[in-house]
């Protein structure tokens, strides 16, 4: 049976693909298998652990048989995914924003005047308005704090 190594503690945290990386660069030339065990069951980190290739992607508060099994099932050579959490992501689909509307939200979660994500992002102030338009319209929001909660309560504002 292979070693089975944790990269993150809870003084030291990475991203699915910082993860990634470096459990395949402990064990070069080496099958590596993942399974991410996380606090944050959002539909877009679980589709951005998977494209980071992950194996594996259950919740923190999966129940300890589960737990188990699912690491047994990754060690196999199969795939796990938290079945609540694949439905939700799912039903909610892939981003429908652009990257410049992500960098747009992104900058608008912090606050500030549309000035100041402008400058923030070296782009007109008709531009931000334009990009806090089109997603405030794709999430289905009333305003831009309400299209910042919605896209990263989705998992959209990822890096």
């Amino acid at each position: 049976m292979a070693p089975v190594t944790s990269a993150a503690t809870p003084e030291r945290r990475f991203d699915s693909e910082t993860a990634l990386a470096g459990a395949t660069a402990m064990f070069p030339g080496r099958p590596c298998r993942i399974l991410i065990v996380t606090t944050l069951g959002r539909p877009g980190y679980l589709r951005r652990a998977m494209e980071a290739g992950a194996n594996g992607f259950v919740v923190k508060d999966t129940p300890a048989r589960q737990l188990a099994d699912a690491v047994r099932r990754v060690h196999a050579g199969l795939r796990v995914v938290d079945p609540t959490l694949a439905a939700e992501s799912l039903a909610t689909g892939a981003s429908p924003l652009t990257d410049r509307e992500t960098d747009v939200l992104r900058a608008a979660r912090a606050g500030g005047t549309v000035a100041d994500l402008a400058k923030e992002l070296r782009l007109s102030e008709g531009t931000v308005r334009n990009h806090l338009s089109a997603a405030i319209g794709k999430t289905g929001a009333r305003t831009r704090a309400e299209a910042v909660r919605l896209a990263e309560s989705h998992g959209w504002l990822l890096r």
